[in-house]
C-alpha cells in the first residue's frame, strides 16, 4: 500500500466545504506537493491526513493506518510540521529536540546520536545552545523540521514550511527534504509559492477544496491550455488592469514585473497588445511567447473552469 492514499476525502464546516472529494495517492520517497492560493484547504488536508481532525464522509490511510480509525498508532509513525510549529522560545535548541524526543518516547540509548545527526543534517551545531527565540526565521523552521524528524517517521507532513522565510533559507530548506528522500521518507508539502512545487515529484493543483489538477511538474504544464505571451513594460500593473480590460475574457496575471497572457493566437494577441500599449503610450520592453509555468497552468485552469461555469 501507498504510504499516502485518500478516497473522496471530504470536511465540511458548517455547511462549507473544506475538502471536496480528494483522491490521491503518494509513493514511497516521494516528495508529494499540494499547492494552492490561502483558503484552498491546504491545511485541511493535512489535519485529515495526520488524524487532527476527522472526516466528513470518504476515507484515507497514512503509513498502513487508516487516520480515524487508527489516529493514534499514525501518529507514531510520521512527523507534522504546522504552519506555527511549537518550538519553546525560552528552550535552547537542544531542549527543544530532548523535549520532542521525550513526546515520541524515544529511548534514551541512541538518541545523542541522532540528534547530533539532526543538527548536523540541519546545520544547526553550531548553535545548539541558542535560545530558539533567539533564531532567524529560517533557522527556526530547521529547527522545527529537526523536531518533526526525531522519532525516524516513514512520512513527513509539511503544512507550508517556507512560509515567510527568506529566498536563502528556502533553497537550504528543500536541499535538506531532497537529502531526506535517500532515507525513504515520503514527503507531503504544501505550498502557496508556485516556484517551489516545481521541485516536488509530483504535484496537486487544489482550489476551494478540489483538487484541478495531478501529476508530475512537466505532466501539469501539459495541461496548459493556449500558450503565454509575456509582456515586459515600464509600469506593469497599469499594463495588467489595461489588458484584463482590453483583451477580456483571455486570462492576464501579474508574475513579479512581467504580465502573462494566455492565448490561443500568439500572432494576433501580440499584435493586440503592441496596439493596445500604444495607443497608451506604456514603454513596451518585449512581447513574447515563453514557456509555461506552474502557476501559469494554475491560472489558465481556474480561468477555464471559470468559464466553464458561465462566470
Amino acid at each position: 500500500m501507498d504510504p499516502i492514499r485518500t478516497e473522496a476525502l471530504t470536511k465540511s464546516f458548517n455547511g462549507l466545504t473544506a475538502v471536496d472529494g480528494l483522491t490521491i495517492s503518494v509513493s514511497e520517497g516521494e516528495i508529494f506537493g499540494l499547492v494552492g492560493p490561502d483558503g484552498a484547504g491546504k491545511t485541511t488536508v493535512m489535519r485529515l491526513l495526520t488524524g487532527i481532525l476527522d472526516p466528513t464522509s470518504g476515507d484515507a490511510w497514512v503509513a498502513g493506518h487508516h487516520v480515524s480509525k487508527e489516529a493514534e498508532a499514525l501518529k507514531e509513525e510520521i512527523g507534522y510540521m504546522s504552519q506555527r510549529f511549537g518550538l519553546y522560545p525560552d528552550l535552547t535548541v537542544m531542549e527543544n529536540i530532548n523535549f520532542y524526543a521525550d513526546i515520541y518516547y524515544v529511548p534514551r540509548k541512541g538518541r545523542e546520536e541522532r540528534i547530533e545527526q539532526l543538527l548536523a543534517f540541519s546545520n544547526l551545531t553550531p548553535f545548539k545552545r541558542r535560545h530558539a527565540g533567539n533564531l532567524s526565521g529560517g533557522m527556526k523552521q530547521k529547527l522545527g523540521l529537526a523536531c518533526a524528524l526525531i522519532h525516524t517517521p516513514k512520512v513527513l507532513f509539511l503544512d507550508e514550511p517556507t512560509n515567510g522565510v527568506d529566498p536563502v533559507s528556502r533553497r537550504d530548506f528543500w536541499r535538506i527534504l531532497y537529502q531526506l528522500l535517500r532515507e525513504k521518507v515520503t514527503i507531503f508539502v504544501s505550498t502557496a509559492y508556485l516556484d517551489e512545487a516545481e521541485r516536488c515529484n509530483r504535484v496537486g493543483l487544489i482550489h476551494q477544496g478540489q483538487l484541478l489538477a495531478c501529476g508530475s511538474p512537466d505532466e501539469v504544464k501539459r495541461l496548459m491550455r493556449g500558450t503565454i505571451v509575456e509582456v515586459r513594460s515600464s509600469q506593469p500593473r497599469k499594463t495588467t488592469a489595461m489588458l484584463r480590460e482590453r483583451l477580456a475574457p483571455l486570462p492576464v496575471g501579474l508574475f513579479g514585473d512581467r504580465v502573462h497572457v494566455v492565448t490561443g493566437d500568439v500572432a494576433q494577441t501580440t499584435e493586440r497588445i503592441q496596439t493596445i500599449l500604444s495607443g497608451e503610450s506604456l514603454e513596451v520592453k518585449s512581447v513574447r511567447p515563453i514557456e509555461a509555468s506552474l502557476e501559469d497552468v494554475f491560472v489558465s485552469v481556474l480561468a477555464s473552469d471559470k468559464g466553464g461555469e458561465g462566470n
